[in-house]
């Protein structure tokens, strides 16, 4: 057969496969639509016959699983896994100092207060309990309480924004704003965890949050949680405080506009000293900043009224952003607030976890924080008195001990002592040594009938990295002064005290 013949046979196919197609309905207008677009665009044409063609492969292509094939194994085979198989322990291994200190915890029996009772029958001085305005013996909050109990019931058992929201959580919310002097205030029913959902509601991933090394474990939590960035300046420094500012600021000049916070205590939990509030809040405004301040241990503390830091240093408590406080410390009641703009309140009303997926505070609790904040305000002797027995334990304690020194604030009832650093150096002591020497004052404390406790941390994750071990509190003792207690009483247990840690530090080892 030659070329020619061969050209023949295809022209034939050709005009054969043409009158087949012609016969299929609507061809006519396929071919027309065809030669149409290659002479106004080839290239789309290639690109139509690309599709079609992969999607008659899609379409004659086996079907496939998405699910994991399954390994079947023998009985054999099953039994030998379990056998080498090691479960992780749902607890950490208890150490030596938790050993000790659990052996010889104490056991509250009754009521908590200046004067405790003990399990073993014996009756202690308490200064290991907040209740530094002796709120808990006062009968006219019991009386309010129980008329609130018979009136409300137990709880709400629902969230705020359901069911939970009841008059008296209105009442506290607007009492504890209107002695701050700002707005809005929102009530959480934890404490801890009203800082650790404060700030998540607020600042997201690629956020920035300028934080003190020092803050406490709820603040660390909601910073973690919040997986924003994270720079730490030096704890209550403040040129390094604005040197990092300063250097955040000129990294983010060229890149989008993120939210940025600075975030510290008014009252260190770990330390004892305050912030420098006048300071932040310059620095906030030069920068651009927005200001989260944690005042869980200074509100219903510092100030002549009890505002906090804030009063304590003659700020505006407008000036700051957010306040969070806590009702369930020197308040004696329950649960926590953030107090600020109406624009800041309503927004945790419906994005922060713990208000938008927590039942609401028990109507009993709101009462008493209500009553508390009402007391603070109409008698600032409250305060007065209080901080003459800090004076007065101070005096037994902080000038007189060759040991300790005392790391609080004049105004902080929870006075936390430390060894001096020269009593460390000399003895060459690491961090575990001291918490065993306070840990034996605390015991000889307790056998002379003071109730005190170490300053207790939680512990840097196993395995993490420097960045995340976070800032490591100095071994203390917790002293929480009291109202309640006459100034007799307070000198005291001061005594106790110091001689207790001078027989520990002296013993012969």
């Amino acid at each position: 057969m030659d070329l020619h013949d061969v050209q023949q046979q295809a022209m034939s196919l050709y005009n054969e496969a043409t009158t087949q197609f012609h016969r299929i309905p609507g061809s006519a207008i396929v071919l027309r639509y065809i030669k149409s677009s290659y002479q106004n665009d080839p290239v789309r044409s290639a690109v139509e016959l690309f599709l079609f063609l992969f999607f008659v492969r899609y379409l004659l292509s086996p079907k496939y699983s998405t699910q994991k094939q399954k390994i079947a194994l023998t009985e054999d085979e099953i039994d030998e896994l379990v056998e080498d198989w090691t479960p992780e322990p749902l607890v950490a291994p208890q150490t030596a100092l938790e050993g000790m200190d659990n052996d010889k915890r104490p056991v509250i029996v009754g009521p908590t207060g200046p004067k405790t009772k003990l399990s073993n029958g014996r009756t202690v001085t308490n200064l290991a309990s907040y209740n530094f305005h002796n709120f808990l013996s006062s009968e006219t909050l019991k009386e309010k309480a129980i008329n609130t109990l018979r009136t409300y019931g137990v709880g709400p058992c629902g969230p705020p924004g359901f069911y939970g929201t009841q008059d008296v959580h209105m009442k506290t919310e607007a009492d504890i704003a209107a002695h701050l002097g700002v707005p809005a205030c929102i009530i959480y029913a934890q404490s801890f965890s009203t800082i650790s959902s404060v700030i998540p509601a607020f600042s997201k991933r690629g956020d920035i949050i300028v934080a003190d090394n020092s803050v406490n474990y709820s603040v660390r939590k909601g910073i973690q949680i919040s997986r924003s960035t994270v720079r730490w300046f030096e704890h209550n420094d403040m040129d390094d405080l604005e040197k990092v500012l300063e250097r955040t600021v000129k990294e983010q000049a060229r890149k989008p506009l993120t939210r940025r916070f600075i975030i510290t205590e008014g009252l260190f939990e770990n330390v004892g000293d305050v912030a420098n509030l006048p300071k932040l809040i310059e620095l906030k405004l030069k920068y651009k900043f927005r200001l989260i301040l944690d005042e869980t241990w200074s509100y219903g503390v510092l100030g002549r009224t009890g505002r906090g830091v804030s009063e304590a240093q003659n700020v505006d408590a407008s000036e700051i952003d957010m306040i969070i406080g806590s009702l369930a410390g020197p308040l004696c009641a329950g649960g926590g607030f953030c107090a600020g703009s109406e624009e800041v309140v309503e927004h945790q009303r419906i994005s922060a976890a713990a208000y938008t997926f927590s039942a609401a505070l028990p109507a009993i609790l709101s009462t008493t924080a209500s009553e508390t904040v009402a007391l603070l305000q109409e008698n600032p002797d409250l305060l007065v008195q209080l901080r003459e027995n800090i004076k007065s334990m101070r005096a037994q304690l902080d000038p007189r001990s060759d040991w300790v020194r005392c790391t609080s604030v004049v105004d902080n009832p929870m006075m936390l002592l430390s060894l001096k650093p020269e009593v460390v150096a000399s003895k060459r002591l690491t961090d575990m040594d001291q918490e065993f020497l306070l840990q034996e004052a605390v015991d000889e404390c307790l056998s002379n009938g003071v109730l005190v406790t170490r300053l207790k941390a939680m512990p840097p994750a196993v395995g993490a990295g420097e960045k995340e071990r976070g800032w490591q509190p100095v071994p203390a003792i917790k002293v929480c002064v009291t109202s309640g207690l006459s100034k007799k009483e307070i000198e005291k247990a001061g005594v106790v005290i110091r001689h207790a840690i001078t027989k520990v530090m002296t013993k012969k080892r």
